[in-house]
């Protein structure tokens, strides 16, 4: 069994930032070919311009809303042009934000659903015909994967918050894709797995520590570990289900959340 990802070529969305940023940086440590994908051009011509300078060929970047149609496939056939193919994706990209769940005006559940769920689902279907088509071309017949694909959820999907209801639909709704995809690609050989997090320290969450008095202790209290995590404490995970080592595991949404889960606190929020 191995957990390498040396020489693999990986998508990540979400990766101008947190979270994502975090999953792309270690697996250009781990010798994988990366694409980073955001909608901040700036920031992510200002992180992979720094990681380029150690790592020559390795790097890439893509700017572009991926709610859109057009620059899903424009970001797919840019990485193929780059590193002549797609070993892994990793769905990171997500926005929270707050709900009023008694006004009809709001917005916010079709637009996380939009942002956190159709997007990943989007890309992921585009980027399994892209790797069908590829094996298909190299004639491979054997039980090996020839894909994996990730997609980064919350514990809010399993939690009760009235002020993050759209944030928890989202990722409820982003776990039953990862699950319904992969008995669907299943036969096609490509794997389709989850990691649910919380109490990690994401770019949503820092804002929320800045914006709100006490909840660092109040999520530490919660959280058996005592703690918040790292983003890079994800990382692991991930490159986890992406390598040979988590070769007959699909359809699962792995939790790392240092325990908070267990507790049954539902009153400090999840990101």
């Amino acid at each position: 069994m191995t957990l390498s990802i040396q020489g693999k070529t990986a998508i990540v969305t979400g990766a101008a930032n947190g979270v994502g940023l975090a999953i792309a940086r270690h697996f250009v440590d781990r010798g994988a070919k990366v694409m980073f994908a955001d909608r901040d051009k700036a920031r992510l011509a200002d992180e992979c311009g720094e990681i380029a300078e150690d790592d020559q060929g390795q790097v890439q970047y893509f700017a572009g809303d991926l709610r859109e149609k057009l620059t899903i496939e424009n970001l797919v056939s840019a990485t193929i042009d780059a590193f002549d193919g797609i070993d892994i994706l990793v769905n990171a990209s997500r926005q929270v934000m707050t709900t009023d769940p008694l006004d009809p005006a709001d917005i916010s559940v079709e637009t996380l659903l939009e942002q956190n769920m159709f997007t990943a689902l989007r890309l992921s279907q585009a980027v399994a015909k892209r790797m069908i088509a590829r094996a298909e071309e190299e004639e491979r017949d054997d039980d090996v994967a020839i894909g994996s694909i990730i997609n980064i959820s919350s514990i809010a999907a399993r939690r009760t918050h009235p002020e993050l209801m759209a944030y928890s639909i989202s990722a409820a709704a982003l776990d039953q894709a990862t699950r319904s995809l992969a008995v669907a690609l299943a036969p096609h050989r490509i794997r389709v797995n989850g990691v649910a997090f919380g109490s990690l320290m994401s770019a949503s969450l820092k804002d929320s520590l800045n914006e709100t008095s006490g909840l660092r202790e109040e999520i530490r209290q919660c959280t058996p570990m005592g703690r918040i995590g790292s983003a890079r404490e994800v990382t692991g995970a991930v490159q986890f289900l992406a390598s040979e080592g988590a070769g007959f595991i699909t359809g699962e949404v792995i939790t790392v959340d240092g325990g908070r889960t267990l507790l049954d606190n539902v009153t400090i929020a999840a990101h």
